[in-house]
């Protein structure tokens, strides 16, 4: 009998094993797939911000009749489209930005004007001159007429240590839980061995500011009876305003608290995000995000 036990449990442990590296395969598998059609959507998305763009330049310029070349896409973050005639270079970070802002990329970036007969650079600039000290440079500055071509170069993706990305981990650590339960069934273990000390913990967590409510645990903002869903970062970084009401943050301390402490750099994200909390706050008069130049933003939040 205990040699039937041996082989059984055995028997068991390699089916368990095989199993294990076959959902492993599986699950490498479906995450490239996942990864190359992110890769596509977001050349679909920035494709439509430089054709919105360009449209919205011509429109500028009076010209509605015009046709609009294609965009090029010369690698996976660079996307150029060809503009015919002169523009107001003064209007491209705006209308750019808000492109940007409707398709919901928030990567940083450069975009450079080159000229079409000679490749020469014109004119450009980085997203981080949107809120420098000087601000965009040579928006007043002279453009000779011509065609030119509008570069649209994005920084590469960073990779987000999240949930999200790490979804294959709970049927993986499920499958070799199955096995360790194996194993210490096996090793005549008692029952409660291991088993860790439960303890009730808070579900819910709320933040309340003049006429709103911020739920950090289902990610809702309830404002003057409105509701808004958010986003993970959108509920961290308004929670970090809430904690510090009527307080200036700098920028630098923003970016590390909502996102380089979990190791993402990013630069434009939190132009962004601030942009879309104003937008969910507007029906509440009491609060008001305020950008302090050249430092970082305050919530004013009238008591």
């Amino acid at each position: 009998m205990a040699r039937s036990s041996d082989f059984c449990f055995k028997a068991a442990t390699r089916a368990t094993l095989t199993l294990v590296v076959a959902v492993i395969f599986l699950f490498f598998q479906t995450a490239t797939a996942i990864a190359n059609n992110e890769s596509g959507q977001f050349s679909e998305k920035a494709n439509l911000v430089l054709r919105r763009t360009a449209h919205g330049l011509l429109i500028a310029n009076g010209d509605s009749v015009s046709v609009i070349p294609p965009v090029e896409q010369t690698d996976n973050n660079t996307f150029t489209i060809k503009l015919n005639q002169s523009f107001d270079y003064g209007k491209l970070p705006q209308l750019l930005n808000e492109s940007l802002d409707l398709y919901q990329i928030t990567r940083g970036y450069n975009v450079t004007i080159v000229n079409c007969t000679t490749g020469h650079l014109q004119l450009g600039y980085n997203f981080k001159d949107m809120s420098a000290k000087g601000g965009v440079p040579c928006l007043n500055r002279e453009q000779l007429p011509g065609c030119y071509n509008l570069k649209l170069s994005f920084y590469p993706p960073t990779q987000q240590a999240t949930a999200g990305n790490n979804w294959w981990l709970l049927p993986i650590g499920s499958l070799a839980a199955g096995l360790g339960y194996l194993v210490w069934r096996k090793s005549g273990k008692s029952d409660n061995s291991f088993l860790p000390e439960v303890s009730e913990v808070n579900t819910t967590q709320k933040k309340h500011f003049a006429n709103s409510v911020l739920d950090i645990t289902n990610l809702t903002l309830v404002c003057r009876n409105e509701n808004h869903k958010l986003t993970y970062r959108e509920a961290k970084l308004l929670n970090l305003f809430a904690e510090n009401k009527n307080q200036v943050l700098e920028r630098d301390f923003i970016l590390k608290s909502v996102w380089e402490d979990e190791g993402i750099i990013v630069g434009r994200s939190v132009d962004v995000f601030v942009s879309r909390l104003r937008k969910m706050l507007q029906n509440d008069s009491l609060v008001k995000i305020s950008a302090v130049h050249g430092v970082g933003y305050r919530m004013e939040v009238a008591e």
